[in-house]
């Protein structure tokens, strides 16, 4: 633990993840300052008062480049102003997990990957559960760590969802268990457009790693598969297990004759039948098997990891269900907020299907999705700022394009036009803040709108 009593601390951003770690701050008697270059919402400034926490918003003051080391909010990039002083100034600028772990007392779990992470985390926080092991679920899945890392204890495992973002600045950060399910393009924007440096940030979660500890990673994923063959040449580098859903790998978890296998400590067990997994679609099967390693590196029995993975029924605004109208039925995957994800989603479905797609675009480029496109979807419903982009770049496809000012316009026009036995999904493949707080707001509006046909 570091002593940071009576240290200024800045905070830049003030959400959810800068409030916990403005208030871990104040716990560990620092002076924490933070500071929001928008407008704070009145919850957050409400429960900053309470605590007596000093805060501004509108602007980045000189007081707020005065501390002696900088917390980043998830929200904050790299290149805003106030990271960049603190760096120039050679001070330390640190994430909030990074902060968090400093006071972190439980083995960790942290799972990261362009797509899947979030199903992953639940799936593993259901394995825990039905295993009877004590657990905390935190980071990128919903509540801070630092909120919750005064509850942890050896006899506790916090599972992480960690995002690019809050491996940016990370220092000392060190799992116990590491997870890459996948790297495909996201977030490139905040990258300077280069998929090497967005990598780089998700291998990241490796580099305190050592031989007691374990990386484990998706074999099927051509850029982890290279990472994992350098990583086990280096000198007290973790131990590795990899899941592959197209060959047999040396350690992990891999598909024979309809078969889940996991392979640990030199010896082969079945776990299961791939028809018994309770979640459909191929990259669930990834995810299943990520699941149980990370499940097995913490020796959770087989017996716990088999039962979680046959009645796991999957999470909010992750191809989630909302309900069938006139023999339509209408999926929310408002969590798709990348292509990658989206062309997951439409390879889970074999009817015709018309999409809604939109969004604050992330440099998209959603002729990649063409061949989904091409063979089931006959419709395309743009909203946000994107769907100038949508109709330049799938405009010459042979499926309808239409626009919609809002997810109730949208719904509405999907219906028009869906016909008995077919599908609506919302699957935008970009971000939510152009019309929306964040993608459960987003996923929850849709669900309204459906709701209200």
């Amino acid at each position: 633990m570091r002593d940071l009593k009576g240290q200024h601390i800045v905070v830049a951003g003030a959400a959810r993840s800068g409030v916990a770690a403005a208030m871990l701050l104040k716990q560990q008697g620092a002076v924490p300052f933070i500071s929001d270059f928008g407008e704070i919402k009145p919850e957050y400034a409400d429960r900053l008062e309470k605590y007596g926490i000093e805060f501004e918003s509108n602007q980045h003051s000189e007081r707020a480049l005065e501390g002696e080391l900088l917390v980043l909010s998830p929200g904050v990039p790299t290149e805003s102003s106030i990271a960049r002083t603190y760096l120039a100034d050679g001070k330390q600028v640190c994430s909030e997990i990074e902060l968090a772990s400093w006071f972190n007392r439980s083995p960790i779990v942290a799972v990261t990957g362009s797509n899947g992470k979030t199903t992953v985390t639940s799936w593993m926080e259901h394995i825990w559960k039905t295993a009877g092991r004590e657990f905390l679920t935190a980071g990128n899945i919903g509540t801070a760590f630092s909120e919750l890392v005064d509850q942890t204890g050896p006899e506790k495992t916090v599972l992480l969802e960690v995002s690019s973002f809050q491996l940016d600045h990370i220092d000392t950060f060190h799992p116990d268990v590491s997870v890459i399910l996948n790297i495909t393009p996201d977030h490139l924007d905040r990258y300077g457009n280069s998929i090497e440096a967005y990598a780089a940030s998700k291998l990241g979660i490796v580099r305190n790693q050592t031989s007691k500890d374990w990386f484990i990673c998706n074999a099927d994923d051509a850029r982890l598969a290279k990472f994992k063959d350098e990583l086990s040449e280096m000198e007290n580098s973790p131990r590795i297990l990899t899941f592959s859903t197209k060959k047999e790998v040396e350690k992990g978890a891999f598909v024979r004759n309809g078969q889940i296998i996991l392979k640990t400590d030199n010896k082969e067990e079945i776990l299961m039948n791939v028809e018994e997994l309770a979640l459909p679609g191929h990259h669930n099967l990834s995810n299943g098997m990520a699941s149980a390693l990370a499940a097995r590196a913490l020796e959770i029995s087989n017996e716990a990891i088999r039962e979680s993975l046959r009645i796991f029924e999957g999470v909010a605004h992750r191809l989630e269900f909302v309900r069938s109208v006139d023999g339509v039925r209408y999926i929310n995957d408002s969590k798709a907020t990348n292509i990658n994800a989206v062309w997951y989603a439409l390879d889970s479905f074999q009817i015709p299907i018309t999409l809604i797609l939109g969004g604050r675009d992330k440099g998209n480029d959603y002729r990649e999705l063409a061949e989904q496109i091409n063979s089931k979807v006959h419709t395309v419903i743009a909203i946000g700022e994107a769907r100038e982009k949508i109709k330049e770049q799938l405009g010459d496809m042979p499926i309808t394009i239409k626009e919609a000012e809002s997810m109730k316009e949208a719904v509405k026009l999907a219906r028009k036009g869906a016909k008995r036995g077919e599908l609506v999904l919302m699957s935008p493949a970009c971000s939510s803040f152009d019309m929306f707080d964040d993608y459960r707001h987003r996923g929850d509006m849709f669900k309204q709108a459906v709701l209200e046909l």
